[in-house]
C-alpha cells in the first residue's frame, strides 16, 4: 500500500475518531457533529478507493482527482459556515430577546419596590 494511502486513511479514521470521542465526551452536540461526520465518511471512503475517487471524479468532468477532494472540502466548509452562520443568527436572535425580556422585568421590580417605598412613608 502506498504511503500517501496509508497516510490518508490514518488522517481521516483520526478525523472520526475525534468526532465521535468529543460527542462522547459531550464537548460536541450531535447536530453539529452531523457534517463532521459525514465529511470522515467521506474522506475514509475516497482513501479506501482510489479508482472509487477517479471514477467520482471523472463522471463529475473532474480529470485531476485531487481536485475533487479540494473541491469536496471547499464545499464542506462551505456548509459548515453556513450552518453555523444559521445558529448563530438563531441565537443572535434569542439573545436580543432575552435582553429585552430582562429589562422589562428589571423595570417592573424597580417599579415594585419605588412603589412600596412611597406608599410605606
Amino acid at each position: 500500500m502506498e504511503l500517501i494511502k496509508i497516510i490518508a486513511i490514518l488522517g481521516s479514521g483520526s478525523l472520526l475518531v475525534v468526532v465521535i470521542e468529543l460527542i462522547r465526551r459531550g464537548r460536541l452536540k450531535e447536530r453539529y457533529s452531523l457534517l463532521w461526520l459525514f465529511a470522515g465518511s467521506m474522506l475514509l471512503v475516497f482513501s479506501l478507493s482510489r479508482d472509487l475517487l477517479e471514477y467520482t471524479s471523472r463522471l463529475l468532468g473532474i480529470y485531476y482527482p485531487p481536485s475533487f477532494l479540494f473541491l469536496l472540502a471547499f464545499l464542506f466548509l462551505l456548509l459548515i459556515t453556513l450552518h453555523f452562520s444559521v445558529v448563530l443568527s438563531g441565537l443572535s436572535e434569542q439573545n436580543k430577546q432575552l435582553a429585552q425580556e430582562l429589562a422589562l422585568l428589571r423595570q417592573e421590580m424597580q417599579e415594585a419596590l419605588c412603589g412600596k417605598s412611597k406608599n410605606g412613608i
